[in-house]
């Protein structure tokens, strides 16, 4: 079914529940996106479904929202509790991404669903309870899920209604083949299935084979990047050293603003970005896709409650030697085995992004438009600043070539003018702070990272309860090998600052109020001086000596 809508439908026009309609207006979602107005009345009907929408279409919430209806809908029917709806995601940041999409549309009928995600707890027996009191809706991985259902803490062949497949075009690629196969083995005969995926792949067609049952294919005639008049796609040829300094002057000149996600295409360059522009007073959180599934949701939870306005992300494992292109296919595959369970930029939800920077560029047009897609979501503007040095230019022809092929008349990509002449001055000190960074400052932060987790582990709470000794090994640790803060590289003098972008910065206006408060403080502490008589006799005797 191939559908484009002029008149959108409105969500009250779709006969939802009230409280959901209150939790949409809550969430000042002012109409459906075109994914929601047309699944949701589909899959209200009982039809299985597939969705095809690109990234940041609002696919999670064209599921979700007909999910509590029907939720609610069967309570005033059913006698007893039971489970009747599992979702399930490639990963364990999709599935708490999807938990709180649903508890935000629950507000107002919480004591009604009862929602739970298990995929972010490894231990199982913790969570049996929850299971026992048969929760609405279940939110997981497909191994977890499994695991459960073989420990007999959960029974779903007899209560299912409806089946949810996220993100379905990495549930195999993911290595969640053989468990979702076997998975199906419990569950009833009959069930609503959907769908959703970014892409229609072969793995997408296995997996309707095996789940969907005369299904509707819901794939919107769009392309995979929101439109130009929604998202804005810009270039910018420098080297390494360039790439810091331009950073580090626009983020510290303001020029972008908003809250930004930076992509690098290795963890090592996460930290290397972060502890430089930390050098400057510009604070940023890491999403380490090597780190606990706890630690990357607090990280992006963090983000997205404005803890920190710039997270710093990879979402590839790239090579710095020749050759990375042609090997990155061998990477990818290898970072799956190491865990499958993580993902980070696919799919992930960094909520009311306005700018997406590619400090490395991407090495194919699929992460291009799934970085491009972590902004402009939902009908939000965004913008995509990409820095390209001499050995990325093949990429970015490869990757505005494959865009000219899918229904562009032209590139997408335009040149952002900015003259790297005029901000000579902050170089000096972008070079400086750069090579501040070493590779031993990089291990070190990130061991210090690891050493906190362990800290904090629950888990190992008992045994340093009875192992005080490596207790104290670890918080007496000896002293990292972190990079110098240098509290004044903070600010920005007014003499390193373009004339041109003073008037547009601000940065003039502000010094100089600094300046005004500085000497307004001075005067306000010789007052205080000559009022307190103890004070007064040492400040007489201080100018009589200077006099002298």
């Amino acid at each position: 079914m191939n559908e484009q809508s002029e008149n959108v439908m409105d969500f009250y026009e779709m006969e939802l529940d009230e409280r959901i309609l209150k939790a949409i207006a809550k969430l000042g979602w002012q109409k459906p996106t075109l994914i929601q107005e047309k699944s949701i009345p589909l899959l209200l009907e009982g039809k299985d479904v597939l969705l095809r929408a690109r990234t940041g279409s609002g696919k999670t919430a064209a599921f979700a929202i007909p999910v509590i209806q029907k939720i609610l809908n069967g309570k005033q029917t059913s006698m007893h509790q039971e489970t009747k709806a599992l979702i399930l995601a490639p990963s364990k940041e999709l599935c708490q991404q999807i938990c709180q999409v649903i508890k935000h549309l629950t507000t107002k009928c919480s004591r009604e669903v009862k929602c739970i995600n298990i995929a972010l707890s490894d231990d199982i027996t913790s969570q049996k309870p929850l299971l026992v009191e048969k929760p609405d809706l279940i939110i997981s991985t497909p191994g977890k899920v499994l695991q459960h259902i073989k420990a007999q803490n959960l029974n779903l062949k007899t209560s299912l209604d409806m089946l949810v497949i996220d993100e379905a075009d990495l549930i195999f690629s993911f290595g969640f083949e053989s468990e979702v196969k076997e998975l199906l083995q419990f569950l009833p005969n009959i069930f609503q299935a959907i769908l959703a995926s970014a892409t229609l792949s072969n793995d997408v067609q296995n997996l309707k084979k095996l789940v969907l049952h005369n299904p509707v294919t819901l794939k919107l005639e769009e392309p995979d990047l929101a439109p130009a008049s929604q998202l804005s796609h810009y270039h910018l040829h420098a080297e390494e050293l360039d790439k810091a300094t331009i950073l580090y002057a626009l983020l510290k000149l303001h020029l972008i603003r908003g809250k930004t996600v930076i992509f690098v295409n290795t963890v090592d360059k996460c930290y290397k970005l972060k502890l430089y522009l930390e050098q400057f007073g510009i604070r940023t959180c890491v999403l380490n896709s090597e780190l606990p599934a706890t630690i990357r949701c607090h990280s992006v939870n963090q983000f997205n409650q404005d803890v920190y306005d710039i997270i710093i992300a990879s979402d590839e494992k790239a090579l710095e030697a020749p050759g990375a292109i042609e090997d990155f296919k061998a990477i990818k595959s290898s970072k799956r085995d190491k865990d499958k369970n993580s993902g980070v930029a696919r799919g992930i939800d960094f909520q009311c992004v306005a700018n997406v920077i590619n400090f490395d560029f991407p090495l194919d047009s699929n992460s291009y438009i799934h970085r491009a897609g972590r902004t402009a979501r939902g009908n939000n503007q965004g913008s995509v600043l990409s820095f390209i040095s001499l050995k990325e230019k093949p990429c970015l022809t490869e990757i505005d070539n494959y865009f000219r092929k899918h229904g562009e008349d032209k590139s997408i990509f335009k040149l952002y003018q900015f003259k790297l002449e005029e901000v000579e001055a902050f170089k000096y000190r972008a070079k400086d702070a750069w090579r501040a960074v070493t590779k031993i400052a990089i291990r070190e932060a990130r061991l210090k990272e690891i050493k906190q987790e362990i800290l904090n582990s629950e888990k190992l709470k008992s045994y340093f309860e009875d192992n005080p000794t490596d207790l104290k090994v670890l918080r007496h640790d000896k002293a990292l090998h972190t990079v110098r803060i240098q509290p004044h590289l903070a600010d920005v003098p007014d003499y390193i600052v373009p004339d041109t972008l003073k008037a547009l910065t601000g940065i003039g206006k502000k010094n100089k109020r600094k300046r005004k408060n500085k000497i307004m403080q001075h005067s306000t502490k010789l007052k205080a001086k000559r009022s307190n008589p103890l004070l007064s006799m040492q400040f007489e005797d201080f100018k009589k000596k200077k006099k002298n």
